[in-house]
């Protein structure tokens, strides 16, 4: 259980990452949300499934006993890269916008976001 605490964290800081940006473009947020959610929820689950199976790979299969889903290398950059480029690539095959400067914008949001958190707990220990 105490394994699933990080993916819950990033699964919640989405979301929110979601509603601020339809709040701050005067959208319905919870009308629309799910609409803007899935796509970087389905990119986050497929980030997670890469950083488990990346220390696999590494590590043997024992890793997931081991697997640190805090850590901002390389879970974090994994969760926040596919989070992202997961997230964008569904948007277009979804008929959903992504302008160059909504995708800086996610980059910069979601970095902070996913890889924020994870270093200001690494800071604190």
């Amino acid at each position: 259980m105490k394994k699933l605490v990080p993916f819950a964290v990033d699964a919640v800081l989405v979301v929110v990452f979601c509603a601020i940006g339809r709040s701050s473009h005067d959208e319905a947020v919870l009308a629309g949300l799910v609409r803007t959610v899935w796509p970087f929820l389905t990119g986050l689950l497929l980030g997670w499934v890469i950083a488990v199976a990346v220390a696999a790979g590494r590590e043997g299969m024992t890793a997931a006993k081991r697997f640190d889903g805090g850590a901002v290398w390389p879970t974090g950059v994994i969760v926040w890269l596919s989070t992202l480029i997961g997230g964008m690539l569904l948007r277009v095959v979804s008929g959903q916008g992504t302008a160059l400067s909504f995708v800086l914008v996610a980059a910069t949001a979601l970095a902070l976001f996913l890889l924020g958190w994870r270093a200001a707990m690494k800071a604190l220990r």
